[in-house]
């Protein structure tokens, strides 16, 4: 009876005597430091791993590539900033990994995080003030109706603009934090 072969040992067969150019096995090594950093830059994000995982992974890896890694993990982590989530365990994270204290942009992306959420609740309680009143005019009245103000195009209006706002100020702190953070290395190794 024949042997059973696995995948891997089938392409491989099939592959012999093909031969990689040095551009695709760049590209090939590229793919895989991308793929191993989102793999990372996901875990950590999820809790499932820690920082330190992190760094005892990494200090495994020959320096070039763990620096590679570092980088894309990075830069992932910041383009996953975001408006609707307190998002310091990726700012620990990408503290840790560069070794340098990063508090005043902490502070910074705290501050607007929490002015974001405060102008969102601000603007919901003034329309559902204004809804509330217009029902009031048409005799809707009494305790028992409440507006369901994220349904309404009023607050769609207010929403985009508030997140538009916001988001230029998120974006400038991302472009500081990636300078810092990543910015770095580029500047060391010219």
């Amino acid at each position: 009876m024949g042997e059973i072969k696995s995948s891997l040992e089938l392409a491989l067969e099939r592959t012999k005597g093909l031969k990689i150019s040095e551009k695709e096995r760049e590209e090939i090594k590229r793919k895989e430091i991308v793929q191993k950093a989102e793999a990372l830059a996901h875990r950590y994000r999820e809790g499932s791993i820690t920082i330190k995982e992190i760094q005892k992974e990494m200090e495994r890896m020959e320096k070039k590539r763990a620096t590679e890694i570092e980088n894309h993990l990075i830069d992932h982590w910041i383009q996953g900033l975001s408006l609707n989530l307190r998002d310091e365990r990726i700012l620990d994270g990408i503290e840790a990994l560069r070794k340098e204290p990063m508090d005043e942009i902490k502070r910074e992306f705290l501050n607007l995080i929490v002015s974001y959420q405060e102008e969102k609740e601000n603007t919901k309680r003034k329309l559902r003030t204004i809804i509330l009143e217009g029902l009031k005019k048409e005799g809707f009245n009494g305790s028992a109706i409440e507006p369901c103000i994220e349904s309404s195009p009023l607050w769609d209006k207010e929403s985009l603009r508030i997140d538009q706002s916001y988001q230029e100020g998120l974006e400038k702190l991302k472009e500081r934090l990636r300078d810092q953070a990543i910015g770095k290395d580029n500047n060391s190794a010219e």
